[in-house]
């Protein structure tokens, strides 16, 4: 009896199949542990971001205010927003939605190879989030825009020549 072979549509619809199953797990054990016993009256913000990174392999990011500790769901005040870091040439730009809140209320710091995005604390809704750079940026380059709840921080990367450092010679 010949073997009927797959197509990549199928074992692509099979794999969706089973990530929508288990998202719709995930969300239950969390609207479970999150009921009558925790207290908290929400809101619940929680949301998975996937992407491929640079060698293939897929990433999954979790991202919102409900957290997993010691295998409970845990309620944050503080909302991490969802965030893409995308490189181009000698720019990276960042990308983050924070809806609900004015421009006033994002604070924006750099520290060493992160980027702090916070909220003030007069803003309706706490943000924050540390985003990891790919690379040592310039500070002083840093640009932001904000509008309609999206912020986008472009920024320079370090002199590549500047890091390469210099070469010592031994005597």
């Amino acid at each position: 009896m010949p073997v009927k072979r797959r197509s990549i549509f199928d074992i692509m619809d099979e794999i969706m199949a089973e990530m929508d199953e288990e998202f719709r797990r995930l969300e239950r054990e969390f609207m479970r542990g999150i009921s009558k016993e925790s207290g908290d009256n929400g809101p619940y913000i929680y949301g998975v971001k996937i992407s491929v990174g640079p060698d293939g392999t897929p990433k999954i990011e979790e991202f919102g205010n409900v957290k997993k500790m010691q295998g409970k769901p845990i309620v944050s005040d503080q909302i991490e927003p969802l965030v893409d870091v995308l490189e181009k040439g000698d720019d990276i730009k960042v990308v983050a939605e924070v809806p609900g809140i004015s421009k006033d209320d994002v604070k924006l710091k750099i520290v060493g190879q992160k980027l702090v995005l916070f909220t003030s604390d007069s803003a309706p809704k706490k943000y924050y989030a540390e985003v990891e750079l790919p690379s040592e940026v310039d500070e002083n380059s840093a640009k932001a825009s904000y509008k309609n709840g999206i912020v986008e921080i472009t920024l320079k990367k370090k002199n590549p020549k500047a890091m390469e450092g210099k070469e010592i010679k031994i005597e």
